[in-house]
């Protein structure tokens, strides 16, 4: 078992093929609100942080449940892979690129089905009441 194996949380969700791949969500346990500009994007109780780790530790991503967006956002053609998470949706507002989603993530990553993530370059989060 490597370093990083042996570094992981318990409850932290692990790639099977590489367990040095793994992720844990940590509900922020704070109201969080999404902004594109002056629009409300998402409104929710219900976040979390997503804390990856693999070759590097990875900045943590927040994510949003997709029953708490406030607006229609389009999907995209793009899509992309993740070997821990499974295939990514990207979605826009008014024709730009702002997020994603893992629609159908594979069966060992289950708990970010439903939850949204958004470019914090092209978002503005605030957390707290």
């Amino acid at each position: 078992m490597t370093d990083i194996e042996a570094a992981a949380p318990d409850g932290a969700i692990r790639r099977p093929d590489k367990p040095q791949h793994f992720m844990m969500l940590k509900p922020i346990g704070q109201h969080v609100r999404v902004y594109v500009g002056k629009t409300l994007i998402a409104d929710t109780a219900e976040a979390v942080y997503v804390l990856e780790t693999f070759n590097k530790v990875y900045d943590p991503v927040i994510y949003v449940t997709g029953a708490d967006i406030a607006v229609a956002l389009s999907r995209l053609e793009k899509s992309t892979h993740c070997p821990l998470k499974g295939d990514a949706s990207y979605y826009a507002l008014n024709g730009e690129e702002i997020g994603w989603a893992y629609q159908t993530p594979f069966d060992f990553s289950q708990a970010i089905r439903g939850y949204h993530a958004f470019r914090p370059e092209k978002v503005r989060i605030e957390i707290g009441n």
